[in-house]
């Protein structure tokens, strides 16, 4: 309810705004045709195994009818708060809107700082994408078309989804993504040097050789042949500032990774999530080219 009033208010900003947008990276031509399908959910589907440290839940939403020979593409949906808070809800409303677009999307919970410090997180999602890969048949997806969206928090772990590969300590076979589209995403944790959200998430203060700044940063992992990605980050934004945006973005040029920036000017962190409805649309567009 909070969001929504929130969203109604800064309806007028959103109107200034939108014309502002600046996409880096954006292909010629036409937009791919744009699928608008009705969709079934499944609540609380738990996607660890009874070993895990914590039962994880995830919602499963599909796309209504047929699927397309080898089954539909699919998404890993990932919420953002900093890593201690948050839940599926927040990243509902994306959720249904990219199954509308015609995938199957799994939207996922993962274990919470501080209680919980890296990597515990990376290692949650990466389950997330190996349970839906390993249950691809019974679901009607297809296992090699599996991307995956988060916002803030959940963008950076979305990145390393797609950043870890073979030869890096915390790559897991068959965790691998093929797409990513990551919204305010905190890409270089080397770079927050104060604060308390990222010492919360790794357990440790900001020192200059720590393994886990530089083993928690998408930053630090971009090699060529990373899948492509999509960013989307407000131009204000003070809490992850627009350069850990821009310079990953620079990376992901540098390694030839296909990539686009779509920078929301004059928004900031929260209101560059609540205001990103072109931004998704540029997103789904995105996924479209890469997944479909």
């Amino acid at each position: 309810m909070m969001l929504r009033l929130l969203s109604a208010a800064l309806l007028p900003v959103a109107v200034l705004t939108s014309s502002c947008a600046r996409h880096l990276g954006k292909p010629d031509g036409a937009a791919p045709p744009r699928l608008k399908l009705d969709w079934t959910v499944q609540r609380d589907l738990r996607f660890t195994p009874v070993d895990w440290p914590k039962p994880l839940l995830a919602d499963l939403y599909t796309p209504a009818g047929d699927a397309p020979p080898g089954g539909w593409p699919a998404v890993v949906m990932i919420h953002g708060g900093g890593w201690s808070s948050g839940d599926r809800e927040q990243v509902e409303g994306i959720a249904r809107r990219v199954a509308r677009r015609g995938y199957v999307t799994l939207n996922i919970t993962y274990r919470l700082a501080p209680e919980s410090i890296f990597p515990a997180q990376v290692v949650d999602v990466q389950q997330a994408v190996r349970w839906l890969r390993g249950h691809a048949a019974d679901y009607r997806v297809d296992p090699a078309r599996i991307g995956a969206w988060g916002y803030s928090a959940g963008a950076h772990l979305a990145a390393m989804l797609g950043g870890l590969s073979p030869g890096d300590r915390l790559y897991q076979p068959g965790a691998e993504v093929k797409a990513v589209v990551a919204g305010g995403i905190p890409s270089d944790l080397r770079k927050f040097h104060g604060g308390t959200i990222v010492p919360k998430f790794l357990g440790e203060r900001w020192s200059e050789n720590s393994r886990a700044f530089r083993e928690s940063s998408p930053a630090a992992y971009v090699t060529p042949g990373d899948p492509p990605v999509f960013l989307y980050h407000g131009g204000w934004d003070q809490l992850v500032p627009f350069d850990q945006a821009s310079d990953y973005q620079l990376a992901l040029d540098a390694a030839g990774v296909p990539n686009e920036l779509y920078e929301l000017r004059g928004l900031g962190h929260i209101t560059a999530f609540l205001m990103d409805g072109e931004a998704v649309q540029r997103g789904l567009d995105f996924l479209d080219r890469h997944l479909r």
